[in-house]
């Protein structure tokens, strides 16, 4: 039928290669920021100063109006290196709309002995 294709393990690529394992496993040593990301980072740090509670779209709009071409997901990451968040509220469910007319529950205390008697 068909002809099956046997992947190697890494172990055995290694072997064959003649490398450590480890080295495969190692982890990357992260590279130092430019100076333009460490311009950037200071900037979004003073910003989140300031509005704790912007969040990456608000920060790239104030980057943007200061000249830098930065997309949100770059202000993601770079936010995310500092450990910054936006506090957005989350939604609020359990608060009763004051027009919203509240209907009881007319089937509490009701024993159902029989199909269809509800």
């Amino acid at each position: 039928m068909g002809q099956h294709r046997r992947t190697t393990g890494a172990a055995r690529q290694c072997e064959l290669a003649g490398v450590n394992r480890s080295t495969v496993y190692a982890p990357q040593m992260a590279t130092k920021p430019d100076e333009q990301e460490l311009t950037l980072l200071a900037l979004i740090d003073a910003e989140y100063t300031r509005h704790p509670f912007y969040g990456s779209r608000k920060i790239k709009i104030y980057l943007r109006g200061l000249g830098h071409k930065i997309n949100r997901k770059r202000v993601q990451r770079l936010m995310g290196t500092m450990g910054l968040a936006g506090m957005a509220p989350g939604p609020n469910t359990s608060r009763l709309h004051p027009r919203h007319k509240v209907y009881p529950y007319l089937l509490r205390g009701v024993n159902i002995i029989r199909p269809n008697q509800v």
